[in-house]
Parts: C-alpha cells; sequence; structure tokens
C-alpha cells in the first residue's frame, strides 16, 4: 500500500463542498465547546471554591444526552433533520451568547452557570443525533469511511488543543472571552447547516412518543450487525475504560510525578490522532466488521500490557497504541452502524449510538475506581484488558453477519425473528 493510500483520505472535503462546510464549522465548534468547557469549570471554581461544584459540571453536561438522547432520535426520525439542526445550533449559541453575557457582567448564580450548561447540553440531545445523519446524505458510500475519519480526526484535534488553548485564553481574555469565541464558532456551524439541502427522513414517520422510541429499540435488539457492533463498544469502555485509574497507576508505578500523569491522556490522543492521520490503512479495507473487532481486542490488549508495564515510556507507548487502536474501532463501528441502519431509524440508532458513546466510558471509570478500591490500579487495568478481549471475541463469536460485513457490498439489515 502507498503512502498516499495510507494517509487519511482527504477526498470528502475535495469532492462535497456541502461536507466541507459542515465539517470545518464542526470542527470550529468543536474547539469553543472544549474551550468552553475549561471557561466553565474555572468559573464555577471560582464562585464556589468547590470541587464538588466543579464535578457538577460534568454531570450537568452528561446527564440530558442520557436521558433525552432515546426521545430526541425519535424526533429526529419524524422532521427534516436540517431544519431541525437549525433550531438546535440556534439554541447553542444562544446558550453561549447568555454564558458571554453573564462572564461580562456577572451577577449570575452557580446554579444559573449551570442551568445554562444543561440548556446547552439538551441541544446537544437532539443536534447531535441529527447531524450524526448528515453524512451518509452528503458522500457516496465508498467515501463514508473516509468522511467518519475526518470528523474523528476533528473531534481528536479539539479535544488535543482545545483545553489548553482555552486555558490561555481564560488567563488571558477571561472566561468572557472564552463563551464569545464559542458563540462566534455557532454562527459559522448556522452558515454551514443552512447550505445543507433538506434531509428528509424516510417515507414512514416513526410512531410518536415511547412507541417510536421502543420502536427503535427493538430493531437495535433484533439486528445482529448493529447489536454486535454497540456490544463491542460496550465491551471497550465499561469494561476496560483507564481514565480514573491513571492517578493511582502513576502513584503506584512511578513515583506520583505529575508530568507523567499529564502525559497519559496525551499519549492516548497522539495514538488516536495517528490512527486518523494514517486512517487509508483501515478505511478502504472492506472488512469493516473484522477491523472494528481487531481494533476493539487491540484497545484492551494494550491496556492491559500498560497494567504490566514498570517502565514509563513503554507505559506511553502502549497508550499511543490504545489510542490508535481505539480511533480504528469507532470509525470502523460508526461506518457500519451508518451502512446498515435505515434512512427512517437513523435518528434513533444515531442517539443509542450517542448515549453508549457517553455512558459507557463513565460507568467504566467507575468500575475501574471500584475494582481498584478492591484491589490495586495495576490490577484493575489488566483484569479490564482481558475482559475486554474475552467480550470482543465472544461478540465476534456469536455474530457472524458482523465478521463478514463489507464496506463494499453491505447487506440488508438481517433481523433475528
Amino acid at each position: 500500500m502507498g503512502l498516499r493510500h495510507a494517509l487519511l483520505d482527504v477526498t470528502p472535503l475535495r469532492t462535497s463542498p456541502p461536507f466541507r462546510r459542515l465539517w470545518i464549522s464542526q470542527a470550529l465548534s468543536g474547539f469553543g465547546s472544549q474551550m468552553t468547557l475549561v471557561a466553565v469549570m474555572f468559573q464555577v471554581w471560582q464562585m464556589t471554591n468547590s470541587a464538588a461544584w466543579a464535578g457538577a459540571v460534568g454531570l450537568a453536561q452528561a446527564l440530558p444526552l442520557v436521558v433525552l438522547g432515546l426521545f430526541a432520535g425519535s424526533v429526529v426520525d419524524r422532521v427534516d433533520r436540517r431544519k431541525l439542526c437549525l433550531i438546535t445550533t440556534s439554541g447553542h449559541a444562544a446558550c453561549s451568547l447568555l454564558l458571554t453575557l453573564q462572564g461580562f457582567f456577572g451577577h449570575l448564580p452557580v446554579a444559573g452557570v449551570l442551568g445554562l450548561v444543561v440548556a446547552h447540553s439538551c441541544f446537544a440531545a437532539v443536534g447531535g443525533p441529527a447531524s450524526r445523519t448528515f453524512i451518509p446524505h452528503l458522500l457516496p458510500k465508498h467515501q463514508l469511511a473516509a468522511g467518519l475519519a475526518l470528523r474523528r480526526i476533528a473531534f481528536q484535534g479539539s479535544m488535543l488543543v482545545g483545553p489548553a488553548l482555552g486555558g490561555l485564553i481564560v488567563g488571558g481574555l477571561g472566561v468572557s472571552g472564552c463563551y464569545l469565541i464559542d458563540t462566534l464558532t455557532f454562527i459559522v456551524a448556522l452558515y454551514a447547516v443552512f447550505g445543507l439541502p433538506p434531509m428528509r427522513p424516510g417515507d414512514e414517520p416513526p410512531r410518536p412518543g415511547l412507541r417510536g422510541v421502543l420502536d427503535g429499540l427493538a430493531f437495535l435488539a433484533r439486528t445482529p450487525v448493529i447489536r454486535g457492533a454497540l456490544l463491542t463498544d460496550l465491551a471497550a469502555t465499561v469494561l476496560s475504560m483507564p481514565i480514573s485509574l491513571f492517578p493511582l497507576i502513576n502513584a503506584e508505578r512511578f513515583g506520583d510525578d505529575p508530568r507523567t500523569l499529564g502525559l497519559f491522556l496525551t499519549a492516548i490522543a497522539v495514538g488516536g490522532v495517528a490512527a486518523s492521520l494514517f486512517s487509508g490503512t483501515f478505511t478502504r479495507l472492506p472488512r469493516l466488521g473484522l477491523v472494528m473487532l481487531g481494533g476493539s481486542a487491540a484497545w484492551g490488549a494494550a491496556l492491559a500490557l500498560f497494567g504490566l508495564s514498570p517502565h514509563p515510556w513503554a507505559g506511553l507507548a502502549f497508550l499511543v497504541l490504545a489510542g490508535a487502536a481505539d480511533t480504528v474501532s469507532v470509525v470502523s463501528r460508526s461506518t457500519i452502524v451508518q451502512m446498515h441502519t435505515p434512512s427512517e431509524l437513523l435518528g434513533r440508532v444515531s442517539a443509542a449510538e450517542q448515549i453508549v458513546g457517553q455512558a459507557g466510558p463513565d460507568i467504566g471509570n467507575m468500575r475501574g475506581g471500584l475494582v481498584a478500591d478492591a484491589t490495586s490500579g495495576a490490577a484493575a487495568l489488566i483484569s479490564g484488558g482481558l475482559l475486554c478481549l474475552g467480550a470482543v471475541a465472544a461478540v465476534g463469536v456469536t455474530t457472524p453477519g458482523l465478521r463478514r460485513f463489507s464496506a463494499e457490498h453491505p447487506a440488508p439489515p438481517v433481523t433475528d425473528r
């Protein structure tokens, strides 16, 4: 395979102006959101001097995504998704503008700041599944994996640079400067979404309310390929998420040096960015089901090896490998879900995928902390990695359709009866 085919495939950016505008706007919004997260946490800490209140920022972000997610997916499948995304993006911009105004003028209590964060996350609970349905409408199927890899590298870039940039801006311009920049990014996002073609769902809209949600869950339960893809993601996150263990591992193995601790997350991000840059090595492969299973298994193996490693540099190398494996798995899984889901169900399935991506890591970090309290940080990492390997193998063995899934000739959805 030549170097050109190994590198990130930017063909979607060249051939589809609507996708290009959408990608640029989402990348800018990602940077703005990460900067706002830093600004909100800093402001809440300054107002309260309480770690509990600072921790409530994450809870305010996560709860609306989980609570509203499936109902939001049902709404996405009933309306023009472009119009819905225009509404939610306008809501994002309004919340950011209100944060900016209170940053400049003050006098808003901490509960009010968290209320704006909750409102922001409510719009994300609806807008996230809606925006996930855009790429299949904008790109041909053979470019879908490349488009998702481009979206992934934009996300990783914002995670890698956004918090540091936010800290610099808060130090120089204050929290209101961060909020103002975030507001401007949503104005760019409105322009990008406004230029998209209509994104109507299928000919048969879902039943309203809870019945539509249950129909979406029934599709997930009876469709082996989609079910297997989401279960594989849960196996990787719930059973082996390592973030909560990093401080303990750093104290147990590496002398509690804060410089080493900071490198742990950076190493995972570096691996993810590297895999995205060379995503042509796997997005052009036909058997994406096997690629996803292999990426998830490599994630678990790398984390188990990190738990076994007594040397800092070897440990960081295993974390880089874990970050790369995570990107391979996420991009492959998203491609499989997008290609195997009918348009009329894509909003609800995308909402379920968003919930899995949000709740799985949180539960996994809690699991790791509980196991570490009972044993040790290394034992929690090693056991989690091995459990992940076993669960991925079980999904692969029991889901032959997932192993055989081909990006070149995707079969129509096969369901259990």
